[in-house]
């Protein structure tokens, strides 16, 4: 008789993932033995300490390690020349004035690759080993029901996946008041400090709110037009100028006061909070999962 898989959490801080934890930790969802954290080495000051907090108040209590592993740091590698190509999918304003953006990478590379590889570990067959047959964890990821598109196998025999707030029927909105009963109402959106999948919400909160993180923001989104970074997967050089920001202008000069029809709709609603809830501008969603990026556009592994 097989032993039974080892059960891990892709942890991404965000309100979902910490859902999970929640959920697990409370006995709601039994057996979780280990939950995995991806850094990217340039996430929100508020996740880093949100991330903190749940180990000691949720995870540590009863026993469940949370394990941080990073394959870099996004922020410098985007602006290093000696790199390949940069990972970050970034809106391009091209020399003709036409528009385009940057092929995303950053979640395999970042997010997936480094995930990959420490579950490989907990195996037992650290890459390069081969896998035997049979031999797998299961992973839990948190993909609610209102968005149960985003649920899909693994892309590696080792990993099958899981998504237990669809099977227990919970929407983001049940995570949201389960978190909130619990202390945890202030619940951070899990994305780097600047991704480019970011919402007029998102760039705002960090301009009016961590005053040190837009400046941040600010000299990156500049310094991409000023240096010599690479831009695409392909190796080719990047004939135009890339911004952070959707409307392709300087961050600081963006129109990110601008109220858009779903936030106005949040607000109306009684729901919206520019840190723990989404904003959906332009028909992109806005936010980041190691699994499931909610940028629309699918994963690429790395």
């Amino acid at each position: 008789m097989s032993a039974p898989a080892l059960k891990v959490l892709s942890l991404g801080a965000g309100v979902q993932s910490t859902c999970l934890l929640l959920m697990a930790a409370e006995g709601h969802l039994p057996g979780l033995d280990v939950a995995i954290f991806a850094d990217t080495g340039w996430e929100p000051r508020a996740v880093y300490d949100h991330l903190d907090r749940i180990e000691q108040e949720i995870a540590a209590p009863v026993g469940i390690p949370i394990l941080r592993v990073s394959s870099g740091n996004i922020r410098s590698d985007a602006l290093d020349p000696s790199k390949r190509f940069a990972s970050m999918p970034l809106h391009i304003l091209n020399p003709a004035g036409g528009e385009g953006m940057s092929r995303r990478q950053c979640t395999g590379q970042y997010k997936i690759r480094p995930i990959k590889g420490k579950v490989r570990e907990l195996l037992g067959y650290p890459h390069p080993q081969r896998i035997p047959a049979g031999v797998h964890v299961e992973q839990w990821i948190g993909i609610s029901v209102d968005e149960f598109t985003r649920a899909k196998d693994a892309d590696v025999a080792y990993i099958k996946n899981r998504f237990p707030l669809i099977e227990t029927g919970f929407s983001r909105s049940d995570c949201l008041r389960l978190l909130r009963s619990r202390g945890f109402d202030r619940t951070p959106k899990s994305a780097c400090l600047g991704c480019p999948y970011h919402g007029n919400a998102q760039w705002r909160a960090l301009r009016d709110g961590s005053a040190e993180e837009w400046r941040d923001v600010v000299e990156f989104d500049a310094a991409l037009r000023a240096s010599n970074a690479p831009a695409t997967a392909e190796g080719s050089p990047l004939l135009g100028q890339a911004f952070l920001h959707r409307s392709r202008r300087p961050l600081d000069q963006a129109p990110i006061d601008r109220i858009t029809a779903h936030e106005w709709s949040e607000r109306q609603g009684d729901i919206f909070d520019a840190v723990a809830d989404a904003e959906v501008e332009n028909g992109t969603p806005d936010g980041c999962s190691p699994w499931s990026c909610r940028s629309g556009a699918p994963v690429q592994a790395g």
